[in-house]
C-alpha cells in the first residue's frame, strides 16, 4: 500500500515535471515563431528556422505521449489503491 502511494506521489512529480517541460517547450516555440515572423527575414534562415519549429513540435508530441502514459499509469496505480482499499475495508 505505502509502496503504491510512493508510486502515486512519483507518478505526480513526473507529471509535473512534463506538465513544465510542455511549458517551456511551448514558450520556446512562440520566441521561434517571433523570431521567424519579425526579426529574420532572409529564406535559408526562415527555412532552418521552420526545420527546427518542426522538431520542437514533434518534441511537444513526444511530451504529450508521455504524458499521457504518465496520465494512464497514475489511473492503474489508483486503481490499484482502491482496490486494495475496498479489500482491506470489507475483509
Amino acid at each position: 500500500m505505502l509502496l503504491l502511494l510512493l508510486l502515486l506521489l512519483l507518478l505526480l512529480l513526473l507529471l509535473l515535471l512534463l506538465l513544465l517541460l510542455l511549458l517551456l517547450l511551448l514558450l520556446l516555440l512562440l520566441l521561434l515563431i517571433i523570431i521567424i515572423i519579425i526579426i529574420l527575414p532572409l529564406l535559408l534562415l526562415i527555412m532552418l528556422l521552420l526545420l527546427l519549429l518542426l522538431l520542437l513540435l514533434f518534441l511537444l508530441q513526444l511530451i504529450l505521449l508521455l504524458q499521457q502514459l504518465v496520465l494512464l499509469l497514475l489511473l492503474v496505480v489508483l486503481q490499484l489503491l482502491l482496490h486494495c482499499y475496498c479489500y482491506y475495508y470489507y475483509s
